[in-house]
């Protein structure tokens, strides 16, 4: 199934309603430290419901840690820095995708470790900022999983 990666999240509703996705979907959550909450808090229990148990949770101590163990071939970043729209893009198994932290998206020293066509952006009308991380995660896994005809 698909990897949803987390780059220093800082918002715990947004984590725990992505760990319900994952749940949901099959998806695995990587979540790379350090995070702006902690993972006993009651909003991120809220937002995962009981879906937390349901769900495999992976955690780094840092991005390098995430790319020693996973590699970087098949990870995808999702930016509005990026020019190629997500669903231009033929994804596979086994794909991950990895998002920056709420309040200022993935740094440039992340982002300089991509090709072009492996930094990805969700359209949005013009002058607008971004997207709520839970709903951009959703969107890109949802179209994954339908591209590959929501094989489980």
């Amino acid at each position: 199934m698909f990897n949803i990666v987390l780059f220093e999240p800082e918002i715990p509703p947004n984590t725990g309603n992505i760990i319900r996705l994952c749940a949901n979907t099959g998806a695995h959550l990587h979540l790379i430290h350090p995070l702006g909450f902690d993972m006993d808090e009651k909003s991120l229990r809220r937002a995962g419901l009981d879906y937390i148990d349901l769900s495999i949770v992976h955690h780094y101590d840092n991005y390098r840690d995430y790319i020693e163990n996973n590699g970087i071939k098949s990870l995808y970043a999702i930016s509005t820095k990026g020019t190629q729209h997500y669903s231009d893009c033929s994804f596979v198994k086994d794909d991950s995708f990895i998002f920056g932290p709420e309040t200022r998206g993935l740094p440039n020293e992340i982002l300089d470790n991509f090709e072009s066509d492996k930094i990805l952006r969700i359209p949005m009308l013009e002058d607008s900022r971004s997207l709520n991380l839970s709903n951009s995660a959703s969107i890109i896994v949802y179209e994954a999983w339908r591209q590959n005809n929501f094989e489980q």
